[in-house]
């Protein structure tokens, strides 16, 4: 799972950041000092859990949390028992009081392990592919619609949701109840590359490539910085 560690004392964040990278199933994609800078991440990657710290100045922990419509899931980590019956209202996963025990530490992110994996099997159902490879089925709007690789012009991930673009169909997007990651399994390898957290693209769609930019035709999509080097192989750039 990936995660952000966030809190504005430097000692607790290092102590935090150490704990996750002791896990193995978590990946630590941010260290945040503040919920600002937080925000800011979350803007960029695409982030299953967030560890946060409740008293911070500007923003606190969870005026941030209520502030997101699309609310990845949290762990709040304090030195305050008076706000776990807020923590909770919020649907958060855990409460940890510091000093965090690593094994209570552990028992938090079990919890949030087995959360994610029952939102992605309630995910994977919306997603039916076929015995064979050039087209796949996907639920919408209660009906299985069939989608071939080749009709696929670009996809757009929108948190829980996708947009799926169509050369046969332009300017009416198919809308699914799917992650773009768990779609992005199931294409055709080779035909399409990831080019950024909310992007994947049929190659035979692209137009030009910038330096930070993919065209196809008039349309520009930035290319985020953690899928650069798979475009530079594709350009051979």
């Amino acid at each position: 799972m990936r995660c952000i560690a966030v809190d504005d004392e430097p000692l607790a964040l290092a102590l935090l950041a150490d704990n996750i990278s002791k896990v193995p199933y978590l990946e630590l994609k941010g260290c945040c000092s503040d919920a600002f800078e937080a925000m800011r991440v979350l803007e960029t990657e695409e982030i299953d859990l967030i560890f946060i710290d409740i008293q911070m100045p500007g923003l606190t922990g969870l005026q941030f949390i209520s502030s997101l419509k699309q609310k990845p899931m949290a762990i709040l980590i304090t030195a305050y028992k008076q706000y776990a019956l807020h923590g909770y209202e919020l649907s958060v996963v855990d409460y940890l009081l510091k000093p965090v025990d690593m094994a209570r530490f552990i028992e938090a992110c079990h919890k949030a392990r087995e959360l994610h994996g029952m939102r992605r099997a309630a995910l994977e159902p919306q997603l039916k592919v076929a015995a064979r490879q050039d087209y796949f089925f996907i639920n919408v709007d209660y009906s299985l619609l069939k989608v071939a690789f080749k009709d696929i012009v670009w996809i757009e991930g929108l948190r829980d949701y996708v947009k799926i673009h169509l050369s046969s169909a332009p300017g009416k997007p198919l809308v699914a109840r799917l992650s773009i990651r768990s779609l992005e399994e199931q294409l055709t390898a080779g035909a399409f590359i990831r080019i950024h957290k909310s992007y994947i693209i049929a190659i035979d769609s692209i137009t030009a490539v910038r330096k930070s930019s993919v065209f196809i035709r008039d349309q520009e999509f930035t290319i985020g910085e953690t899928y650069k080097d798979a475009l530079r192989l594709l350009t051979g750039g």
